[in-house]
């Protein structure tokens, strides 16, 4: 996505320039309130693993991963560096506990999304380049928290999906997390070499979606 940006520096480069910014901008926001998200409820829940380890901040540093970051800039989706969290310290009990933490993460990056929309929702924009980071704002928020939400390890999704299924099942759900990743980088590179779009298939739908309703604008308009 962002490689695409700068393939475009020769052509247009104040346009490539901009949309680098405002890309970067809303990657740095996006990973790092969602990480501290997952920190912050965490401690709230009792556990104060992430306080400890210095992950309940809004130091960017502090959050980003770098195969998530590959990630984003290759293919427009990944996550941050994953908040350590201890399970059985959590009050409300491990599985239900854990599954609050996960969702944390993708619930704070629609909340940035759904604020980032009200400005352009309201005519308050003017077509500069805080148009530009404002858009990039609603997009790539969206894009981290409904790819997030994938029920699929190392994704939040895999968390929240354990948490809400019964005993049984759960538990030989838990079993995929250790093919997760790979699961995860095979379509990754089959969307890549092959042009398949699985992965946007499945998150756009929900993201066209969610900007129509925050926009205001008929999502059939935004497809």
């Amino acid at each position: 996505m962002l490689l695409r940006e700068f393939e475009n520096l020769f052509s247009d480069p104040v346009a490539a320039m901009i949309n680098i910014a405002a890309f970067a901008v809303a990657l740095v926001v996006g990973i790092t309130v969602h990480e501290f998200s997952h920190a912050w409820s965490a401690t709230k829940l009792g556990d104060d693993t992430a306080l400890r380890q210095g992950r309940l901040t809004l130091n960017p540093i502090r959050h980003l991963d770098l195969l998530g970051t590959i990630l984003i800039l290759m293919a427009g989706f990944g996550w941050g560096k994953p908040t350590p969290v201890n399970p059985f310290a959590l009050r409300i009990g491990p599985k239900a506990g854990m599954a609050l933490v996960a969702i944390a993460g993708p619930v704070s990056n629609v909340i940035i999304a759904a604020l980032a929309a009200l400005p352009a929702r309201f005519g308050a924009l003017s077509g500069g380049i805080e148009t530009q980071i404002v858009f990039a704002l609603i997009l790539w928020n969206l894009v981290l928290a409904v790819f997030n939400l994938l029920p699929i390890a190392p994704l939040d999704g895999f968390k929240v999906a354990l948490g809400v299924l019964p005993n049984p099942i759960a538990s030989q759900f838990a079993r995929t997390e250790r093919f997760g990743i790979f699961i995860l980088l095979g379509v990754v590179i089959v969307d890549s070499v092959f042009g398949t779009r699985i992965i946007a298939r499945i998150i756009f739908p929900a993201i066209i979606a969610l900007v129509g309703l925050f926009l205001g604008v008929d999502p059939r308009l935004l497809g």
